[in-house]
């Protein structure tokens, strides 16, 4: 399952979203520094509309959406690479995701504080990846200076030496660890460090409503940084999110098409972080349940099925597979089969966003 950090400076609005988010979370929401304390876990269902007329197309009895975990971290100020705040609770939570959901306040209200005294997106982002490089650089140094003596003997050491010199040269510069070009063979020599700012990092530009549609000046200066990190953004409205879980779901369409927008911030974030990650979605689909798996992009048929249960994956035959569209036009698998649509693929086939998969092995 994927793990998304909501990060951000306190009285942002994170928790207000992931209350939102995860609907029936007991999240602390108030307008004062600190009120999240320790991080709160909750598990969202990702909205895909591709399950409902899959289920009808089998008759299921069940559908079982893909899930992110997301959670709510408390919030960050300056110095807390040295514990300042709630500094170093906040970096080792930070440690345990997959992906770091940056929320950034974009927008103006006299009545919500700012820990700073002024809305400025820019410098917010900037507080945060200061606290995470400096946080990074003090681990990095510390492995160097380990390191040293090992390389004295091992070639291991020594790539990873140098690889680490490489890293704090830039750190130093201001940089994060996503902008230092690396191989993947040097990614993996210091994937254990789990590095802060190593991890994907989605921007959640969180906006009034009025902004929702069209974004606003605060939103265009989070996009300039967001190209520089070779990160995504998300515009979303906490305030919306809000009010979107107290209406019946019939209605939130609605509501939401009277803000000028299709969809929420949910779906935002979860497209901007499938997208950042490189991951995609296949189904399975049958009479007891359509269900949605997360893959990565690129993955062969064993190791899709493999997602499913490991048994799948080592007793893999085959897979016979057909594109949701060409599904969805033909009205059932049997009419798919009889234009020759639904294809019977062997081990190297690569797994694409959308098929509906049965696989066959050996148990």
């Amino acid at each position: 399952m994927l793990r998304a950090g909501i990060v951000g400076l306190p009285n942002v609005g994170k928790s207000t979203l992931f209350n939102a988010l995860v609907e029936n979370a007991k999240a602390e929401a108030a307008n004062f520094p600190f009120c999240t304390k320790n991080p709160n876990v909750g598990i969202v269902s990702v909205p895909d509309e591709r399950l409902n007329v899959l289920s009808d197309i089998s008759k299921s009895k069940q559908i079982v959406p893909a899930q992110v975990e997301f959670v709510d971290i408390a919030g960050l100020i300056e110095g807390a690479s040295k514990g300042e705040g709630m500094g170093n609770a906040f970096l080792s939570n930070i440690r345990e995701v997959d992906a770091i959901v940056h929320m950034v306040r974009c927008f103006d209200n006299d009545d919500i504080i700012h820990v700073s005294g002024s809305v400025d997106p820019v410098r917010d982002i900037q507080v945060i990846n200061l606290e995470l490089a400096l946080a990074d650089l003090g681990q990095v140094e510390k492995r160097i200076e380990r390191t040293k003596k090992q390389a004295r003997t091992s070639k291991e050491a020594q790539f990873e030496l140098t690889v680490l010199e490489k890293i704090a040269a830039e750190l130093n510069e201001g940089k994060s660890v996503r902008q230092v070009s690396l191989t993947d063979e040097e990614k993996e020599t210091i994937k254990f460090l789990g590095l802060l700012t190593s991890k994907p990092i989605i921007f959640a530009a969180n906006v009034s409503e009025d902004h929702l549609a069209t974004g606003n000046e605060y939103v265009e200066k989070v996009r300039k940084v967001a190209a520089e990190e070779n990160a995504q953004v998300a515009v979303v409205s906490a305030q919306v999110e809000s009010e979107l879980i107290e209406l019946p779901p019939e209605e939130r369409a609605d509501f939401l098409a009277s803000l000028g927008v299709e969809e929420g911030g949910l779906k935002s974030l979860i497209r901007a972080t499938y997208t950042l990650l490189g991951l995609r979605t296949y189904f399975t689909s049958g009479e007891q349940e359509t269900r949605a798996w997360t893959i990565k992009a690129g993955m062969l048929a064993p190791q899709a099925a493999g997602v499913i249960h490991s048994d799948f994956e080592r007793g893999f035959i085959r897979a016979e597979t057909v594109a949701y569209k060409d599904l969805v036009t033909n009205g059932s698998m049997n009419a798919a089969k009889e234009k020759g649509l639904v294809k019977s693929e062997g081990k190297e086939y690569v797994v694409q966003e959308g098929d509906v998969m049965l696989f066959r092995f050996n148990v």
